[in-house]
């Protein structure tokens, strides 16, 4: 039992308390800090991983429950920030200057709804106090510009020392290049590889992206030029394989997430979209149209995470043709619900990597 109430008396009854996902002591990971005493009242500020920490009222409540264990304590108060941690460097490739964490966000095959889930992964981390970016990567069918509302928007470039340099459009708490802005929109991109190459690179390197939290990419389907310029460019704090249940996406997905393994990019799991469809005018109901359990059968067997499934729903498309994210739209629908725990569950994932 601690005889003085101080601050040393308060670390030492906060140590046995641990980050759930790290599975350390926050003390030892320097969460704690700034302890204050004022006769009975004991303030403190825990620093989480991220903004998005899927776990922080659990966490809170660990902490106000060792601190008032100590004699003499009347009141506890807890200041909760964040300071997400900086991805780990390679020695190869260069990162983003700012840019603490490059996820991205990818699939076997097209029409799976793989930028739906990228748009609105960056919208709901956003919507915890993350800073984020979204780099459409999808050179040939660049739609992000039109699910995040900034169809109309000009992209602004600049002269400096270092060259030109974009600065991205901002919507919904999100910072966006892509090249739906520099091309018209029935214009189509017909580029070989190295052209493709050469601009993925310029979204990286030449945009003014600031202080970021997570940068989002959001890649075209397969397995080809844009995923290898990618990752051989910049060290990457992971990859999202997203699929349906149907067993041509399983199939295609598999291969896609090999090749991230292949590239010694982390795979943080598999999201399985369009699961099962929820009639409008009866919401108790359920359809799988494209059959069920083949994300969490498919994740099982190659041993990665199911980071979760998302329902069929009008209003996920209809947000994303109105550019109001569904997140943002209808935050208590089934889909925005699936996507928001997906994207606590990647930030909570990326966390993990960075201090292991």
């Amino acid at each position: 039992m601690y005889d003085v109430l101080d601050s040393r008396s308060v670390l030492e009854v906060l140590r046995p308390v641990q980050d759930p996902e790290l599975r350390k002591s926050l003390v030892e990971l320097n969460m704690i800090r700034n302890v204050k005493i004022d006769g009975g009242k004991v303030s403190f500020t825990l620093v989480l991983t991220t903004p998005a920490c899927p776990l922080r009222e659990f966490i809170v409540e660990d902490c106000e429950k060792a601190v008032k264990k100590l004699p003499g304590v009347t009141e506890v108060s807890v200041d909760v920030t964040a300071e997400t941690p900086q991805q780990k460097s390679l020695p190869d490739r260069n990162g983003v200057p700012g840019v603490k964490n490059i996820l991205a966000v990818s699939s076997g095959k097209g029409g799976v709804g793989k930028s739906t889930v990228a748009v609105n992964v960056a919208v709901a981390l956003a919507q915890t106090g993350a800073k984020v970016g979204l780099l459409d990567a999808d050179i040939y069918g660049p739609n992000d510009p039109t699910m995040l509302g900034l169809a109309d928007a000009e992209i602004v470039v600049r002269s400096t020392e270092k060259g030109e340099v974009l600065e991205p459009a901002f919507n919904h708490g999100v910072k966006l290049v892509s090249m739906g802005f520099l091309i018209d929109r029935d214009q189509p991109v017909i580029w070989r590889g190295p052209m493709l190459n050469g601009v993925i690179r310029q979204f990286l390197y030449q945009v003014e992206w600031g202080e970021l939290d997570y940068l989002i990419v959001d890649m075209p389907p397969g397995t080809g030029d844009a995923q290898l310029t990618l990752t051989q460019s910049v060290p990457m704090s992971g990859a999202v394989i997203v699929t349906t249940p149907q067993t041509v996406a399983l199939l295609d997905s598999r291969k896609g997430l090999r090749m991230f393994q292949q590239m010694n990019v982390p795979v943080l799991g598999i999201v399985e979209n369009m699961s099962y469809f929820i009639p409008p005018d009866q919401p108790d109901k359920q359809y799988d149209i494209f059959g069920s359990g083949g994300g969490s059968k498919t994740a099982a067997e190659l041993e990665v995470p199911l980071l979760g499934c998302i329902p069929l729903e009008i209003s996920t498309r209809v947000g994303g043709d109105n550019g109001v994210p569904i997140v943002v739209a209808d935050p208590d629908s089934a889909s925005a619900k699936a996507l928001k725990a997906i994207a606590l569950a990647i930030a909570g994932r990326v966390s993990v990597a960075a201090l292991t």
